[in-house]
């Protein structure tokens, strides 16, 4: 019997085997897809997140290529440029069709492989690995168990979490530890937003690790949780010998 009181954690492996398949292959891709390329295919690229900017030359899709503007930074000087990824081999294409969507591909928070730009900037990187990280340690330590936050807090150590269980400390903790994962990023970010403060490539990374590794294990933990899969609230192992109660409705009288 496993730590939950379930037979087997088989449905926790695949589900996270899923989740750090995909990542991984997105954090493989952001170093690939650039060398699949002719070299000075995609660079000094600047558009916009969650929309798509380098589909076409013109028409549908072609903001990024439309938009020419100018930047002085010191004694350089340049033109932003665009790119057509309906025009690259099928592997960059799909690569460079998920960056286009869901990033603003700034070329000066972006890294260069084979004197091409990479398809997503290095936020995106450090999220991704999380991703990839928060998905491998679940396919180690994850347990369903009943709801989203319980299945979230089985990562922890069993001795941490058998005063927050005793004390149904359980909200207030998988709070504090989401809370914990977000700030370096939201800090980084809104930082940068709000002052004329510039973060490095370096600590986008850093800071988006703990932020994807937390992304990770909520994904997981969502699709992971499943309530039929015992036979009731009071048959789900918990640390300290805890159980679940379900509230009992109130007389009529009352």
């Amino acid at each position: 019997m496993e730590r939950n009181g379930l037979n087997d954690r088989r449905r926790e492996v695949k589900i996270g085997k899923w989740v750090l398949g995909i990542s991984g292959f997105l954090v493989l891709s952001f170093f690939l897809a650039p060398l699949t390329l002719e070299p000075g295919t995609v660079q000094n690229v600047e558009g916009r997140a969650n929309v798509i900017d380098f589909y076409s030359k013109d028409g549908a899709g072609s903001y990024g290529n439309l938009v020419k503007s100018n930047h002085s930074h010191g004694n350089d000087s340049h033109g932003h440029q665009g790119y057509v990824w309906s025009e690259m081999n099928p592997y960059a294409a799909v690569v460079y069709a998920f960056g286009d969507l869901n990033c603003h591909q700034k070329h000066e928070r972006s890294l260069e492989f084979n004197e091409n730009q990479t398809p997503f900037c290095t936020r995106d990187l450090g999220i991704f690995f999380g991703l990839f990280m928060g998905g491998l340690l679940f396919t180690q330590r994850g347990w369903n168990r009943w709801t989203v936050k319980d299945t979230c807090l089985s990562l922890l150590p069993s001795s941490w979490l058998i005063p927050v269980y005793a004390n149904n400390r359980r909200l207030i903790t998988w709070l504090g530890v989401g809370i914990v994962l977000c700030s370096p990023m939201l800090f980084d970010g809104f930082y940068q937003l709000l002052t004329g403060y510039e973060s490095t490539n370096f600590k986008r990374v850093i800071t988006g690790i703990p932020f994807g590794f937390g992304l990770g294990v909520l994904m997981c933990s969502m699709f992971a949780s499943r309530a039929d899969a015992f036979s009731g609230a009071g048959a789900v192992l918990l640390p300290g010998n805890s159980r679940f109660t379900l509230a009992s409705t109130q007389d009529e009288s009352e």
